[in-house]
């Protein structure tokens, strides 16, 4: 007997009749969910990303190339914003992947150190490209903010005085400041009880490692290692009770055959995604023998061991780098002003904040600081997504690494609360940046302003307060008490 061939079925066969894979995955569709508008949308869906999946290879990297091109010039507002944008582009608007695929996606960048938006711009280029695409899209995606701040990072350097900004980045430090405390407040509220403690363990550590004389400033090379570790080993340990205090979740679905020719094109064997995560790990161990065992004195290989190290621990996003960064670099490399100038101008840019690597290495040692910089805090998690894809399939189902994760993510989410306390004593210091963090921070949270604006409005109203112009806020925002602690008696 024939079977009547059902209008998803003419579909298909009107896009591809050779496509028999496509025509069994609607007939299962109908089979679990039924007919309906809704229904024959998403079979459409199915198809249309079939076909454009059978594309040729140079068709599929022009495409990564028109994408990416633009997107690195719009895409302002911090990972949660990155996420929503490459999602309205790469999964509504081009049917590269769909729903389930694009979280899985996004899992595999949060499960990683280093910026969640880059590793979700990279393993969704190498599923429709490969690795070629990969590298397209991750040079594309950071192009301009890697320009702009290297550029700034030169010209301040040369040009201004680090001790005495001028008025029209006097504004910028505090406003800056005002975006951070933002980013901690949506990490925070979506902690359970668990999740809480562990953040609160980890702020308490960073804010005593940079305020307290008697912590060497170098014990956070393994200090913040640690917090993460022990953040993990708790969830994991919660997970094994018999009532935990944390929810891990269920299992991911299956890995279904759609997933399955997704990650082959990526075109990364298992074997080569263990060699790639091997010279990972051999560079790591190499750059911290000759810089720190060694003593090496190179400034280059001092830049990229401190950003390669940096890199391979900071789970949970660019303002999670911040503590780190400032605890290695000020006052080694620069002063506190020009580290927090560099921090507004990074915030205004599109991209993700580990740009700021760039200004940070340009101010330092010109643009081929910024140079190793940027390749030094990117390539470790560069290179763990190029590893991972391969394995993801194996671990997604795994409920030991979720939990693990969870305590990584919670103690991550610390570090961001001290990087807002320790940012606040050392960019406020008057009236009127109060008055500026204020205004900014209003403008980011209660109106959703985009960040470039709200980094602009407080350069303004900082440049207004100045001195040279209407000379309003300029008293200590912490008035001296007159009190003076006496020295010790073995210093009389």
């Amino acid at each position: 007997m024939t079977k009547d061939m059902s209008p998803q079925e003419e579909k298909t066969e009107e896009y591809d009749k050779k496509d028999n894979a496509a025509v069994e995955d609607v007939e299962l569709a109908e089979t679990e969910d039924g007919s309906g508008d809704k229904q024959e949308e998403s079979d459409d869906k199915r198809i249309r990303m079939k076909v454009a999946a059978d594309a040729p290879w140079r068709d599929r990297m022009w495409e990564v190339f028109t994408t990416f091109w633009p997107l690195g010039f719009i895409a302002f507002g911090g990972p949660q914003a990155h996420v929503a944008i490459l999602r309205d582009h790469l999964v509504i608007q081009r049917d590269w992947l769909d729903e389930e695929q694009f979280t899985e996606l996004f899992a595999i960048g949060q499960g990683l150190p280093g910026p969640t938006s880059t590793q979700l711009v990279i393993s969704t280029a190498l599923s429709r490209a490969g690795p070629l695409g990969g590298l397209m899209a991750l040079l594309l995606w950071n192009l301009p903010g890697l320009v702009v701040l290297t550029l700034c990072g030169v010209l301040i350097d040369a040009y201004i005085d680090p001790n005495n900004p001028p008025w029209y980045l006097i504004g910028l430090p505090p406003a800056a400041i005002s975006l951070v405390f933002k980013a901690f407040y949506g990490f925070a509220v979506k902690l359970d009880t668990l999740g809480i403690i562990l953040a609160l363990f980890s702020s308490c550590v960073a804010i005593l490692i940079n305020n307290d004389d008697d912590i060497k400033a170098s014990s956070s090379q393994w200090v913040f290692p640690t917090c993460l570790a022990l953040g993990g080993l708790i969830t994991w340990i919660d997970s094994k009770r018999e009532k935990p205090f944390s929810d891990y979740g269920s299992p991911s679905k299956g890995w279904d055959r759609d997933t399955d020719e997704t990650f082959k094109r990526i075109g990364i064997p298992l074997w080569a995604g263990a060699l790639i995560f091997v010279v990972y790990i051999g560079v790591l161990v190499m750059a911290i023998v000759l810089a720190d065992v060694a003593k090496v004195e190179n400034e280059y290989l001092e830049i990229f061991e401190i950003m390669y190290r940096i890199g391979s621990i900071i789970f949970g996003g660019g303002q999670v780098v911040l503590p780190m960064l400032q605890d290695e670099v000020v006052p080694a490399w620069m002063t506190n002003s020009q580290f927090l100038q560099g921090l507004g101008i990074a915030q205004s840019m599109p991209g993700p904040l580990f740009n700021f690597s760039a200004y940070l290495g340009a101010v330092y040692q010109g643009v081929p600081g910024a140079l190793v910089a940027f390749v030094g805090l990117f390539g470790p998690g560069v290179i763990l997504i190029f590893a991972f894809c391969p394995f993801w399939a194996r671990l997604r189902h795994n409920q030991d690494f979720k939990a693990i994760l969870k305590g990584l993510n919670s103690t991550a989410i610390g570090l961001v609360g001290a990087a807002c306390i320790i940012l606040w004593e050392s960019a406020i210091s008057g009236s009127a940046d109060a008055i500026v963090f204020s205004i900014a921070f209003t403008l980011a949270v209660v109106f959703n302003v985009q960040a470039p604006l709200c980094i602009l409005v407080g350069g303004i109203v900082g440049a207004l307060m100045h001195p040279d112009a209407l000379d309003l806020g300029q008293r200590a925002y912490c008035v001296d008490s007159g009190f003076v602690v006496p020295p010790p008696e073995n210093e009389l």
